[in-house]
């Protein structure tokens, strides 16, 4: 009975599967089918082109080629396949969709190809190949173009079948095309394509060598497939050899019930496989189960009861995944929002920022100008009175000249006119440098001539006779030394560090100052020297502080030095101070960048 129930399981599951398979080979001919008429159309459409026309009648005119070019382009975009081309009546092609791609058609000879040679003689060409160019597999749809009943080129359009392998790969069943030599050129295995169902003759051989066919696609092995036992409607038992797992390992044969279906249109045939392993495997769980029903009983109800367990816990996982899920939802929104806070907090922080830099860049601005009028104040009594002795004289030679000229005498009258004049000059040339010291500095930079804004210091601090007892010695190299800068805002920097010289050297029996230049790996450096007492250790880390001043109360507001650092730091250098090496006394030097053009004289 076991053996019975075993032979007869065997035989309706054999042919439930075979009606299945039949049925399936049906619906995936069509698809096979329905996926080359969809392309069927094109070819005939392409040489009704004019524009594929006139480029086949003049094939040297290059403007006709482009047009057809980005023709087939937008065609085949719309369409959808591998490629549309134009071949002229020697197989050449003139102009391709894949014109601009590294495996265009055009200028290629496809003269040896079946689907060009059926064209050629007026009739429609069917060919599925290897492309030589690309090296893609496709079906090749061909149609001739035709002038006055002469065939003047050929329209072809390949399409790529490979995704019907990716589709069928997804089903049961082991799915394959072959083609009338018995090559399989499509299936779901991909260890069958390019094999062969029987052994080809050498007249076969050469025939796909000749066409180029299957060019890239080895040796053509046979598929090592046997056929067992004949089925009802031309099914077949069939055993295909397996690749080993290794190679110490035999070969063995798998079986399966072959069967397959024309495609209509070509000498094609569809087969398909369906593995006869789950059909055994069936039987014999039939053969067990008539002689175990009672335990089979007991193992159901045990399944069904694990399998309900099962559920219940997979809806408990699931109840507090969702749970777990929301939980995270809100964490991620309360987190979203702490940071949408956050970040609108640091916007107002760096608007806010922003804001007291300008105020502080204005401020700083500010307070440049006016040390620079405290400066000026500083020198006023000197500079009033280098300007009063000319005045006086100017009221002196002015009366002489009238007397002189009362008198006749216009020789002595120009004399006193021409000292008029020198004095005026003078006093213009005084009142015109405090006007440009006083002038608040723009932020533009631009070549400055070193010696000369240390000229235009030295000139007004000697307005105040600061400088009648004191020895200024100034080494500089030849050339005229330029640094990137402003004159204004350069002149400032030197005045406060001779004014601090000066005040340096109160009390000392013979002032000194030094001024030297010198230019080192694109930088310009200037130092000043004084025979002072120099700067006391605990003084150096304060020097540079606002505010800070080791003077008498009242003889200044300490914002020397410390402006003067910030002036020479926007400049793009550095401030300084030390002991001289050379006057034992004082050292400040001022780093600055040098200018590469021409100094811009005021």
């Amino acid at each position: 009975m076991v053996w019975a129930s075993y032979e007869i399981a065997q035989w309706v599951n054999i042919r439930s599967l075979r009606d299945a398979a039949l049925h399936r080979v049906d619906l995936y001919g069509a698809s096979l089918r329905a996926e080359m008429e969809r392309f069927e159309y094109l070819p005939a459409v392409v040489s009704l082109n004019q524009e594929v026309v006139a480029l086949l009648q003049e094939p040297d005119a290059e403007r006709n080629r482009d047009t057809v070019n980005r023709y087939l382009q937008t065609v085949n975009g719309l369409a959808g396949a591998s490629a549309i081309y134009v071949m002229d009546h020697t197989g050449l092609t003139l102009a391709a969709s894949n014109w601009d791609q590294p495996t265009s058609f055009v200028h290629m000879n496809f003269a040896y190809r079946p689907y060009f040679q059926d064209a050629a003689k007026g009739m429609q060409g069917r060919f599925y190949g290897i492309g030589t160019v690309s090296r893609e597999a496709g079906y090749y749809f061909t149609h001739p173009v035709m002038v006055d009943g002469a065939v003047i080129g050929v329209a072809a359009v390949k399409v790529n079948l490979e995704r019907l392998d990716q589709a069928w790969s997804h089903d049961g069943e082991k799915i394959a095309v072959a083609d009338g030599n018995g090559v399989l050129f499509l299936s779901s295995e991909p260890n069958w394509k390019y094999r062969t169902l029987r052994s080809l003759s050498h007249e076969t051989m050469g025939r796909l060598a000749e066409t180029r066919q299957y060019s890239e696609a080895g040796l053509l092995s046979p598929l090592g497939l046997r056929e067992v036992r004949s089925l009802e409607g031309g099914a077949a038992v069939v055993q295909i050899m397996a690749e080993p797992i290794q190679h110490l390992h035999p070969r063995t044969f798998v079986e399966y019930v072959a069967q397959g279906t024309r495609v209509f249109g070509t000498d094609w045939r569809l087969l398909i496989f369906s593995e006869l392993t789950p059909v055994r495997a069936s039987a014999r769980i039939t053969a067990a189960v008539a002689a175990l029903s009672a335990i089979l009983v007991a193992l159901l109800v045990l399944y069904f009861q694990q399998r309900r367990r099962y559920v219940a816990q997979l809806v408990a996982a699931g109840t507090a995944l969702e749970r777990a899920n929301d939980e995270l939802e809100r964490k991620v929104s309360n987190r979203t929002q702490a940071l949408r806070v956050a970040n609108a907090q640091l916007q107002e922080e760096i608007v806010e920022r922003r804001r007291a830099e300008d105020a502080l860049r204005a401020t700083l601005d500010d307070l440049v100008h006016t040390a620079r009028m405290a400066v000026l104040g500083q020198m006023s009594a000197g500079i009033t009175h280098e300007l009063n002795q000319p005045l006086a004289a100017l009221r002196t030679l002015s009366g002489n000249a009238i007397v002189f000229l009362e008198r006749k005498r216009p020789a002595e009258a120009e004399s006193n006119l021409r000292m008029i004049t020198q004095l005026v000059d003078h006093m213009g040339k005084i009142t015109a440098q405090l006007k440009r010291f006083a002038h608040k500095s723009s932020q533009d930079l631009h070549p400055v001539e070193v010696e000369s804004a240390i000229a235009d210091a030295l000139f007004l601090l000697d307005q105040g006779k600061r400088l009648t007892s004191v020895r200024i010695e100034q080494r500089f190299p030849g050339g005229r030394l330029a640094v990137l800068g402003d004159a204004n805002r350069l002149e400032q920097v030197f005045v406060n560090l001779l004014t601090n010289a000066l005040d340096a050297l109160a009390g000392t029996p013979v002032p000194h100052i030094l001024l030297a230049g010198s230019v080192r790996d694109g930088m310009v450096w200037i130092e000043v020297h004084d025979n002072g007492k120099g700067i006391p250790d605990k003084v150096m880390p304060r020097l540079f502080e606002p505010f800070f001043s080791t003077k008498e109360q009242g003889s200044g507001l300490g914002l020397g030095l410390a402006i003067s650092s910030d002036i020479v730091r926007q400049l793009g250098g550095t401030l300084a101070a030390g002991r001289s090496p050379v006057l034992g006394g004082a050292l400040f030097t001022v780093q600055l960048r040098a200018a590469e053009c021409e100094v811009a004289h005021a």
